[in-house]
């Protein structure tokens, strides 16, 4: 409605709000936005009428200029911007539109934008629109309160929260900004993406329409039914379900937990990739795998990794740690179709508790049986006693050693000063643990025993002796009784001060023992 007073001004509240949202679009609009007001004027481009009837013609009570008062299905055009409402208040002399009701902007063949309200400037080609705003390019669709919209450079923005669809995903944010040319979107404050299969929040997330990949920055979390993630940088191609992840970045599959400075994740494939700082922990069996580079798959269960590789079977009492230079894990099914895992670590293999320590060039470990297979030159070290054979099986219960059996040319060693140590040798050897602790010793076959006797730490005799088995009693880590079975045969000397015994394989390796738990990267 259009009132004159007396003294002919003209007082009408539209053009009150149209100065208020002309300030609006001044303090809103970069500098990037501003035209080259130095062109002539004849090459500036003026808004067009198109089918509107002129209701009114009135004058600025400022400048003394016409404006146009337009009504019904009134259409405006702005070189390739095609501008609809119900009515609108156009100002030729500042190149400017008021306009209201049914807002429709139309750009190119894709893009359409609605609303209740717009102010659009011709010279710096700002359109501001608000109330029910949407905004459509191709399948995307954008819906706020109010938005600016650069139509020289096609960008769009909205700092009051927004909503856009796109394929299968809904995301929100507080600040959004619409590269229309580049089909990317730039989001920051609460970013929220939600699909039916998971739920992603970030700070800052920049999201491409076309290749439907997010790029993000700032804490991020990804929740789904199979999948859980964490990372200040990276991207997630929600179309293909890869991701990309890194800084202080975290993948939970429901299977594993993989750590990492950097990881790669395909879901649909169940496929990952690791760098640097590596972990993948599996609660359920409590065990992990650290690292610098790994590979993992999430059906069937399986792993590998290298660059420092560890191996820890966690335990409240006595944690074990295995080093080698390639560790793998791979799922297995035994004769009733029952799934289990099965652990190989290869070349330069440490390991160490506070219990019990070894080394050898390679290992197995089942999960089904619970059992350490040492291969190719292994040594075991349990208290005072070293054991070496051709090769070695460790059977644990509960996460504790329960068993230890020696194939072909047993042997244990155990110092008793700088010369003289303890031997005894046989064709195979089992040790019973009791708490992790050795209690028992049984040999068999060509068994033969060196063994010196002490008198308040002091060598009093020297012990040969030689049967077909041998029984043999721990207490607190030492020898407290020997056992000869089957045809003993064996004398007690005086000790030998200058020529120490040494049985056929005896070899000291102390200095190959992992005394600490960084010990195991020795080579």
């Amino acid at each position: 409605m259009v009132e004159i007073n007396s003294s002919g001004f003209l007082v009408k509240n539209a053009y009150i709000r149209h100065l208020f949202y002309v300030i609006i679009i001044l303090c809103f609009a970069p500098s990037v936005y501003s035209q080259d007001l130095t062109a002539p004027p004849s090459t500036r481009k003026k808004i067009e009428l198109k089918n509107a009837d002129v209701d009114d013609m009135l004058k600025d009570p400022l400048t003394g200029k016409d404006i146009h008062h337009l009504l019904g299905n009134v259409r405006l055009l702005d070189e390739d911007v095609n501008m609809w409402c119900d009515s609108a208040y156009f100002y030729p002399d500042k190149n400017q539109v008021e306009a209201y009701s049914k807002i429709h902007i139309e750009q190119g063949d894709t893009l359409n934008l609605f609303g209740d309200y717009l102010f659009y400037d011709g010279k710096s080609k700002i359109a501001f629109v608000k109330g029910n705003v949407e905004l459509i390019d191709k399948e995307t669709h954008l819906y706020t309160d109010s938005i600016h919209y650069d139509v020289r450079n096609r960008i769009a923005k909205y700092t009051e929260r927004g909503r856009i669809t796109n394929a299968k995903n809904t995301l929100t944010s507080i600040i959004g900004v619409l590269y229309v040319s580049e089909n990317l979107f730039h989001f920051k404050d609460s970013v929220k993406i939600v699909n039916p299969q998971y739920v992603m929040t970030a700070d800052t997330m920049d999201y491409n329409t076309v290749s439907e990949i997010a790029y993000f920055t700032g804490p991020t979390e990804l929740k789904g039914d199979s999948l859980y993630l964490y990372c200040e940088k990276g991207w997630y191609d929600t179309k293909k379900e890869v991701t990309s992840v890194w800084k202080k970045s975290m993948i939970d599959n429901r299977k594993q937990i993989i750590h990492g400075d950097s990881l790669f994740f395909n879901d649909s494939t169940g496929y990952g990739e690791s760098f640097r700082n590596v972990i993948i922990e599996d609660t359920i069996n409590k065990i992990a795998v650290k690292g610098n580079y790994a590979w993992y798959y999430k059906q069937p269960e399986r792993f590998f990794v290298t660059n420092r590789a560890v191996f820890i079977q966690i335990s409240q009492k006595d944690s074990l740690f295995l080093h080698a230079d390639t560790i793998k894990s791979i799922t297995r099914s035994d004769t009733t179709g029952k799934v289990y895992r099965l652990m190989r670590a290869y070349y330069g293999c440490r390991i160490f508790s506070k219990d019990i320590q070894a080394k050898c060039d390679s290992l197995s470990y089942s999960f089904q049986d619970s059992v350490i297979r040492l291969y190719r030159a292994p040594v075991i070290w349990t208290e005072e006693d070293q054991l070496t054979s051709d090769s070695m099986a460790v059977f644990t219960k509960n996460r504790q050693t329960d068993r230890l059996e020696l194939y072909n040319n047993a042997f244990i060693a155990s110092q008793v000063d700088t010369t003289r140590f303890n031997q005894i040798k046989g064709r195979s050897l089992t040790g019973h643990f009791r708490n992790n602790e050795l209690y028992k010793i049984n040999i068999k076959g060509n068994g033969e025993i060196l063994f010196y006797l002490l008198d308040a730490e002091a060598v009093v005799g020297v012990e040969q002796s030689k049967c077909a088995d041998i029984e043999i009693l721990f207490t607190k880590g030492k020898v407290s009784e020997i056992y000869e079975h089957e045809s003993p045969e064996g004398f007690i000397d005086p000790p030998l001060p200058l020529t120490p015994v040494r049985f056929d394989g005896f070899k000291w390796l102390d200095n190959l023992r992992p005394k600490k738990r960084d010990d195991i990267f020795n080579k």
